[in-house]
């Protein structure tokens, strides 16, 4: 008698659910945030205050969707794909703005969007040889762009310790634009060696040298 499958086993979780609700809610946020970041230049201290409520908000849900998603077995396609979009999304227009108003150079702010669309891009690349899974390094990266730019976004001109906060938040960027270049370059190994020996990538091999073992000799 054949066994009965589980609901686990037939019922995939729904898109819909509170962990994908705060994936799209961070998404809503990015032009929000850069609405205030941007206002009067960012000269508007009030506002670049706001700019940073809204930012440490998105991050933070940045954490907890993903604790929920896993606590609560609530991982599905739209959120593996939407999340890591949401996330860039919101460093980019962090690093755009920034640059836009004078607070970043805009190599910085290239040298890391380029990498973080480039790694996501490569993740699609080897989609069906596997998952590259996020490393150790990868959330050391992400939690020192977290901090850097959080510190960028703060309105340092209105506090009598600029100067200081001016050192940690450049000290942080510099750390993070490091840890974010050799986390690039181990991703985009990792992602080449990925395709060249992964199941799919092996079966391949083996199909065509059978094909050639069965081609006839001329």
């Amino acid at each position: 008698m054949s066994e009965r499958p589980s609901p686990v086993a037939r019922m995939a979780p729904s898109a819909w659910n509170i962990a994908n609700g705060l994936t799209v809610l961070r998404l809503l946020l990015v032009p929000v945030f850069g609405w205030l970041l941007l206002w009067d230049d960012g000269h508007q201290a009030g506002a670049r205050w706001w700019a940073f409520a809204v930012f440490a908000f998105a991050m933070v849900t940045d954490r907890i969707d993903g604790d929920i998603a896993r606590s609560r077995g609530l991982i599905t396609d739209f959120g593996k794909v939407a999340d890591p979009i949401a996330d860039k999304a919101l460093v980019t227009m962090a690093l755009v703005g920034l640059s836009m108003i004078g607070d970043i150079p805009w190599w910085i702010t290239l040298v890391i969007t380029v990498r973080e669309w480039g790694i996501t891009a490569m993740r699609f690349w080897v989609i069906r040889h596997g998952v590259m899974a996020a490393g150790r390094g990868g959330k050391v990266k992400t939690l020192l762009q977290a901090l850097a730019l959080g510190f960028f976004v703060i309105p340092r001109f209105s506090l009598p310790f600029s100067g200081a906060l001016d050192l940690v938040a450049w000290v942080t960027l510099v750390a993070a634009l490091v840890v974010t270049v050799v986390t690039g370059v181990d991703y985009a190994v990792d992602a080449f060696r990925l395709r060249r020996t992964s199941p799919r990538a092996m079966a391949k091999k083996a199909a065509r040298a059978a094909a050639r073992d069965r081609r006839p000799e001329a």
